[in-house]
């Protein structure tokens, strides 16, 4: 099997309230649009977004009520302080401050306004002697 694409389909409340936080802070494309649907694509993204209203009956029945939550969108960047600074003065909601992990993992997470969890992640070498670092 080849992939030729990924991409994420999230069931939210508010479709236009999600697809304008991708594109407004995260430079998300709106590709094709309709009545409680958005698809959207990002140039240099290894995802693309799909925003589903829900209870829509496009969705098999056992879906159509579920909404996005559980999950963490999470995207690997550069320049991690810059970002987290930029979605600040932007004012998207900053719900887990910067942080580094053990392992290496820098991150810190927002929001959009369906409460779809997204987090910006950047990768350091883990301090020699510490947890996860290399024996």
């Amino acid at each position: 099997m080849q992939l030729s694409a990924t991409t994420v389909s999230l069931t939210v409340d508010d479709v236009a309230a999600s697809r304008d936080f991708f594109v407004t802070h995260f430079g998300y494309q709106v590709t094709v649009e309709a009545d409680g649907f958005a698809s959207l694509s990002h140039e240099g993204a290894a995802v693309d977004l799909v925003l589903l209203t829900r209870g829509t009956e496009v969705l098999p029945p056992d879906q159509r009520d579920q909404h996005a939550a559980g999950l963490i969108l999470a995207f690997t960047v550069t320049g991690l302080e810059a970002e987290e600074k930029r979605l600040r003065a932007e004012g998207a909601p900053i719900t887990l401050p910067l942080r580094e992990e053990p392992w290496g993992e820098r991150l810190f997470q927002t929001r959009d306004p369906n409460g779809v969890v997204v987090q910006l992640v950047e990768w350091v070498t883990p301090a020699e002697g510490g947890p996860g670092a290399e024996e």
